[in-house]
C-alpha cells in the first residue's frame, strides 16, 4: 500500500484562504472600484529551511492559478524563493522550475514536506491510499 496526494484537495486545502480575499463592489461600497474589487493573491506563512537550516515559520507562499494549474511561489526571508506546482497524479507538488527534482515525504496527518536542492518546505496536503506509485530517477 502506498499514499497518494489527492491533488484536487490539496488545490482545495492551499486554494480556500481565496474566499476571503478581495472586495466585491456593491450598493454599500460605491468607492470600490474594478481595480479594488480584484481579490489580492492570497499569501500565507509556512515552516520552511533554506540552505540545510532548521525549520521555521517564516516563509511566504503566494498561489497563482492559472492555465497551467496552481503555482506556489514559497518566498525565503532572504529573498530567495522556489515555485512549485500541483499535480494530478499523486505526486502532490513538483519545482515549476530548475532541473531540480522535488522530493515529497508525507509528515503527518495533513502534511507533507517537499525537499529540493538544499530547501525544505512544510505544505498542507490530504493524503489518501492508492495504487502504488513507482519513483522517476
Amino acid at each position: 500500500m502506498s499514499t497518494r496526494i489527492s491533488s484536487a484537495t490539496l488545490l482545495t486545502l492551499l486554494l480556500a484562504p481565496l474566499g476571503a480575499c478581495g472586495q466585491a463592489k456593491t450598493e454599500n461600497n460605491p468607492q470600490t472600484t474594478p481595480e479594488t474589487a480584484r481579490p489580492k493573491p492570497a499569501v500565507e506563512l509556512i515552516e520552511c529551511a533554506h540552505a540545510r537550516a532548521a525549520l521555521a515559520r517564516d516563509c511566504l507562499v503566494d498561489r497563482q492559478s492559472g492555465g497551467d494549474g496552481l503555482i506556489l511561489t514559497v518566498r525565503h526571508p532572504d529573498g530567495a524563493f522556489r515555485r512549485l506546482a500541483t499535480t494530478n497524479d499523486g505526486r502532490g507538488v513538483i519545482s515549476a522550475d530548475g532541473a531540480e527534482q522535488a522530493v515529497v515525504s508525507v509528515v503527518g496527518d495533513g502534511q507533507i514536506d517537499v525537499a529540493l536542492g538544499g530547501d525544505l518546505y512544510r505544505l498542507p496536503a490530504t493524503i489518501g491510499a492508492g495504487p502504488p506509485t513507482r519513483k522517476t530517477p
